[in-house]
């Protein structure tokens, strides 16, 4: 019997077709990832009995990034990542993704894909296609694979979908393996550069990452435009004349609106200032309407999130897509505001005429049912449509607000357009003109459903044509124009979508990404304020090339990766096109970086001006400057050099104690009660200066065999919680910590080794008040695994026990560089020196 092997995008989602799919017995068991559940049963394919697997993947399988050796940011010049080799790696390594697809398709014979229909999901598939390449024959034949295309989790659609299967599109997944290679190389150049640049010469920036991004930058450029415009607006004062009438009393509209000079104002007040009564001239009253909304698209759904739920345009489609998966919605990346002809819209209301929620709205539209307006049909998915009625009960808070605005939306659709009587009624004061509008409420409409949008005030007319009413009072009134507001995400995500800047799927991400780079802040009503380094950013690109801001660039680069996706374009064209002309930008820009520059002297704080004095340097031996802001660093006024120090914990000066290899002070670092701490030596923790020790290690990670403060000289056995062979009971590379000698006054660790485990021996002293030997001696000598004065001080004694239990044996440790503290010229302690000792912690 053939097997056929499903993949869908999601786990929950795998579960969820999986169970409307299956018509017997249903069986699941756990990927060998712990991720991913395989869901087993008997079927009909193509035909023939068959034998399903459905299970997933997490997103994308792969991830584009750069070779090795070019992912180090002082190695390599950032020029050299538009040309550079790129490669295909896990998106998630600890999910082993591409070995799990691989094993589960071991004896299949065909693949169905059940991917997100976009093009992030053609190119997943592809992604899937790959990694089962080895184990299912002719998997890129149309013979073999399959692709389901489909919109929502019902089981109509399902079965529709599975009953009319295509082939993925490689156009589409081609644009999007061109648009992840320009991101990368042109985020990751400019990136890098003018990080690297601007870090090394401030003290107070607001962010740890000055960073480029070709989408993210011009939609910075839109808020910080907006905020131009406010700073330059200069408010103007003006004049209008207010008149108010009649009993009860009414205020009246001046027919010039307003006028800019005092004079002029005073003018027409003279004219009519001693006019007591006012003729009504006409009264016109006409229909009006306010027409229901279009079907719901994405870009809406996260405008109104945004304007009236109070939910990021991020939140908001993390919420729309759990909706999606668990069957509540239809698909919510669409760009299609029109239903088509064969959707059921009868059907859809009738699911909710039981609602608590929406049943009486519900039963009302169905006695009087009304076609919805006519939208546009962009050939992507069918607009975003509840699929199942919910109770309010079943959600949390913000899913449900979601979930109801999605659902009145619908129902909106297909409702009455709002109704009313507007009535227009001119005033002659003398020679001037007024007028006043009132309006009426004819049918609430759609309205009853999207209450928010219910009329505004009901008024009729008081006035009747030829009329003479008395008049109150007319005085000249003052006031001032006013300056646009910061852009609502609302507004934002209009221009992102009128320019072409990101897709509906990548629109939140660039609009969070601005928030989380401390680019802009978002204020009451969700209004977007630029930061200090947002509106330096922006000013600076407009200085040196405005079109690294403008939404032209990105728009034109859209437009080419949409002809790759029509298969009208050639990939590596468009591709090689596009980069030369970013490589160009980035020589001007890097040649230009000082007119940016002088935007950042304004603004923020020179190093050499800021910190406290706090270590002396290796080359001149003056005193350095401690910056804590984040990132923290040591700057050298004298030399102009800048070392990176470890964030997230304290710094002080380690005893005044020098590096034998540099001459730089130590410093120690600690990062809390239960975190570790350690020395190291600024210059060493940013160049190291041994090939077997890591960038940004401390002294605990030293191998200089001649150091007193090394890894060689404190290491005492090899850690085997984090399984890599560190040197310490505080282990360099996790956080296991063995409290050891309490009250201790010394701890040295001696050159001989434990004839019995070969672990270092250890010298222990006490102040005679505070002795915890026994005996009542103040020092002793021995190891801490196999002396019995020694082990009831070690806090996990048990584990020691047991660790001491085992045979005695000398053997190798699995530390890095053979140095003292594991073995090397003195011999390696076993490999399961602190197995049992980690096995006890975990």
């Amino acid at each position: 019997m053939k097997t056929v092997l499903m993949v869908a995008e999601k786990p929950s989602l795998a579960a969820s077709l999986a169970n409307i799919l299956c018509t017997g017995k249903l069986n699941t068991r756990k990927g060998l990832n712990n991720a991913c559940s395989i869901h087993e049963w008997r079927g009909t394919f193509r035909g023939e009995s068959v034998v399903f697997k459905m299970t997933s993947v997490c997103g994308h399988v792969m991830s584009l990034d750069f070779i090795g050796k070019y992912n180090s940011w002082d190695k390599v010049d950032p020029i050299e990542l538009f040309t550079c080799p790129t490669e295909k790696k896990e998106a998630t390594p600890k999910l082993k993704m591409p070995y799990f697809l691989s094993q589960e398709a071991r004896g299949c014979d065909y693949l169905v894909l059940w991917l997100d229909c976009d093009k992030e999901g053609e190119n997943i598939c592809f992604e899937v296609m790959n990694a089962v390449s080895k184990n299912i024959r002719n998997v890129f034949s149309n013979t073999v694979t399959f692709r389901a295309r489909f919109s929502a989790i019902t089981e109509k659609d399902i079965r529709m979908a599975m009953n009319n299967l295509s082939h993925p599109n490689e156009n589409e997944a081609r644009s999007v393996d061109a648009r992840q290679e320009l991101d990368l190389r042109i985020g990751c150049a400019f990136t890098r550069f003018q990080t690297k640049f601007f870090q090394g010469r401030y003290s107070d920036l607001d962010s740890s990452l000055i960073s480029y991004g070709p989408c993210q930058t011009p939609t910075l450029g839109f808020c910080v435009q907006r905020h131009d415009a406010i700073q330059m607006f200069k408010p103007e004062t003006f004049y209008y004349l207010q008149a108010s009438v009649g009993n009860p009393e009414v205020t009246l509209e001046w027919s010039r609106v307003r006028v800019f000079e005092k004079d002029i104002a005073q003018l027409f007040h003279s004219r009519i200032r001693d006019a007591r009564e006012a003729i009504v001239d006409s009264v016109k009253t006409k229909d009006s309407a306010k027409t229901r909304p279009q079907a719901l698209n994405t870009v809406e759904l996260m405008k109104a999130a945004s304007s009236g739920l109070g939910l990021g345009p991020h939140t908001a489609m993390q919420i729309a897509e759990k909706l999606y998966t668990q069957g509540f919605i239809s698909y919510p990346r669409t760009e299609t505001t029109q239903y088509s002809p064969n959707f059921d819209l009868h059907g859809t209301v009738r699911l909710f005429q039981n609602s608590s929620d929406f049943g009486e709205e519900a039963r009302a539209i169905l006695g009087d049912f009304n076609q919805p307006r006519k939208g546009v049909d962009c050939g992507d998915h069918p607009p975003i449509t509840p699929m199942k009625c919910a109770n309010r009960g079943d959600f949390d808070s913000d899913t449900w607000r979601l979930y109801d605005y999605i659902c009145r939306h619908f129902l909106a659709t297909v409702s009455r357009d709002l109704k009313y009587k507007t009535t227009h009624s001119n005033l002659r004061i003398g020679e001037e003109l007024f007028s006043v509008t009132t309006n009426v409420l004819v049918d609430p409409g759609f309205t009853k459903v999207m209450t928010w949008q219910a009329f505004g005030k009901n008024e009729k007319s008081p006035f009747v044509e030829g009329e003479v009413v008395k008049v109150n009072s007319i005085r000249i009134a003052e006031s001032q124009t006013g300056p646009p507001d910061y852009l609502t995400e609302s507004e934002l995500i209009g221009l992102m979508e009128q320019h072409g800047i990101g897709t509906d799927a990548s629109i939140p991400v660039h609009i969070n990404n601005i928030s989380q780079r401390n680019y802009v802040t978002v204020g009451s009503g969700r209004r977007l304020i630029p930061t200090t380094l947002g509106i330096v950013l922006v000013h600076g690109y407009q200085k040196i090339d405005p079109e690294l801001v403008l939404p032209t660039m990105r728009s034109a680069v859209e437009k080419m990766l949409n002809l790759i996706a029509q298969g009208s374009a050639n990939y590596q064209m468009v591709l090689n096109h596009a980069l030369e002309i970013f490589k160009m930008k980035f020589v001007f820009f890097v040649k230009n970086i000082a007119n940016m520059d002088t935007l950042f002297e304004v603004s923020f704080s020179s190093l050499a001006d800021s910190g406290k004095s706090f270590s002396r340097c290796g080359k001149c031996r003056r005193y350095m400057k401690y910056i804590q802001m984040k990132p923290a660093r040591l700057h050298c006024s004298n030399c102009d050099d800048t070392y990176a120090l470890p964030n997230g914990g304290t710094l002080r000066v380690y005893r005044e104690l020098k590096c034998p290899l540099d001459d730089f002070e130590l410093v120690a670092f600690s990062s809390g009660v239960k975190g570790r701490s350690y020395p190291l030596c600024p210059y060493c923790y940013n160049n190291s200066p041994f090939p077997d020790m890591p960038r940004n290690s401390g002294c605990n990670q030293c191998t200089n065999p001649t150091c007193p403060h090394s890894l060689t000289s404190l290491g005492v056995c090899s850690c085997h919680e984090c399984s890599r062979g560190s040197w310490k009971l505080g282990c360099n590379s996790c956080d296991v910590i063995i409290n050891i000698f309490k009250d201790a006054s010394k701890v040295s660790v001696e050159e001989e080794l434990c004839e019995d485990c070969g672990a270092q021996m250890l010298s222990v002293v006490y102040k005679q008040e505070r002795t915890k030997f026994r005996d009542g001696s103040e020092e002793k000598t021995g190891c801490i695994f196999c002396s019995e004065d020694f082990q009831r001080l070690v806090e996990k004694h048990r584990a020691v026990h047991a660790r001491t239990s085992a045979p005695s044996r000398r053997g190798r440790g699995g530390g890095r560089g053979g140095g003292r503290g594991g073995g090397g010229a003195r011999g390696k302690p076993p490999k399961d020196k602190m197995a049992q000792l980690a096995a006890y912690f975990v």
